[in-house]
């Protein structure tokens, strides 16, 4: 008896056993919150930094009504504001207001952001109809090339926003291939001045998803525009001093929403490979983070499913899985299983490259 109690003794005093966090782990997409039930597309997203707010808009071409969500910093809903049958993009937060392109309307818009329900929605802007770009010679292996004439839509297509420290918003235009500009955005009249600060082929696609100039990201010193070619699987540069236009990278399967982290790593929205790449100083892939793991049982993605926007807080980035099938034959997309939309949460990793 002495002795088994006296082994008892020993195995309670030896620590349990806890597994050790795999790397991959820290890489993972999680769960932060579920868009209300019939509520479709998720694609736009900012954050208040102060109070963690998230705040989401969506994309639904659909019969459903558009949506500006507010989830609190656990991934609760607070409030949402319909915007009718008009499909959303870009979310912009600056001075306690949350800025929305409205592509169904063309216009740059705000509200407050502890909105209700029945908050009025103001028109900042409304973007210019200025067509579509000059045609676009490509080269070709063999040595020939090939021109990619631009249709025109007809319309604007107000896509993402970035702020300047003065307060100055600047908008891309993925129809008309155009980088445009609100002077004092958080004070003009409005409904304020449109300045087009690039009007160029490289900003318009002939590719797939059929959206050209999209998400949008400044340098740290506000030299440089970043810009997400998504049709083209691009990222441009844009000195905003000299207007010169340039490939930064490549090959970025459906690069959509953009983003700086606080090491200088650019952060590319990969919306064809549900995947989030880091980009370094160079243009080169530094880090992935994410994928797509499958349909939960409540018809939701588990992990990334097309990722659309991004925003930043801290050590934290968080994603809309906007899970939009694109192509028409059926059965062929895992979106046409979605059920319940969401966004994610994810760790950036702690790479100083």
């Amino acid at each position: 008896m002495k002795r088994v109690l006296l082994l008892l003794a020993v195995l309670l005093s030896v620590p349990a056993y806890i597994a050790p966090a795999r790397a991959d782990d820290d890489k993972k997409a999680q769960l932060f919150a579920t868009l209300p039930n019939g509520v479709r597309f998720p694609e736009g997203i900012t954050a208040n930094p102060a109070t963690r707010d998230i705040f989401v808009v969506t994309l639904d071409f659909g019969p459903n009504r558009n949506k500006l969500l507010r989830f609190n910093k656990n991934g609760q809903l607070s409030a949402q504001l319909d915007f009718g049958a008009t499909p959303l993009l870009g979310l912009e937060f600056r001075a306690g207001n949350v800025y929305i392109a409205n592509l169904g309307t063309g216009q740059i818009q705000r509200v407050p952001a502890n909105f209700n329900s029945a908050t009025p929605v103001q028109v900042v802007a409304n973007l210019p109809h200025i067509g579509t770009p000059g045609s676009r010679t490509t080269g070709n292996p063999d040595g020939s090339s090939d021109t990619i004439t631009f249709g025109s839509t007809g319309m604007p297509g107000p896509n993402a926003m970035v702020f300047d420290k003065n307060g100055n918003l600047y908008v891309s235009d993925s129809f008309q291939g155009a980088i445009f500009r609100i002077d004092s955005a958080t004070s003009c009249a409005v409904p304020c001045p449109v300045t087009t600060i690039k009007h160029d082929p490289l900003l318009a696609t002939a590719g797939f998803p059929p959206f050209g100039a999209n998400g949008l990201a400044l340098s740290g010193d506000e030299a440089t525009l970043f810009i997400a070619n998504t049709g083209d699987d691009r990222v441009l540069r844009l000195t905003l001093a000299g207007g010169a236009l340039s490939v930064f990278t490549e090959s970025i399967n459906g690069a959509d929403g953009l983003a700086f982290d606080s090491r200088g790593r650019l952060w590319v929205a990969a919306n064809q490979n549900d995947e989030i790449v880091a980009l370094n100083a160079n243009g080169r892939v530094v880090a992935r983070v994410g994928e797509f793991e499958g349909i939960r049982r409540d018809g939701s993605p588990d992990g990334l499913l097309f990722p659309a926007s991004l925003v930043i807080l801290g050590d934290d980035m968080f994603v809309t899985n906007l899970a939009l099938p694109l192509t028409p034959a059926v059965g062929d997309e895992p979106e046409e299983e979605v059920t319940r939309w969401t966004i994610s949460r994810i760790k950036l990793p702690h790479l100083d490259k």
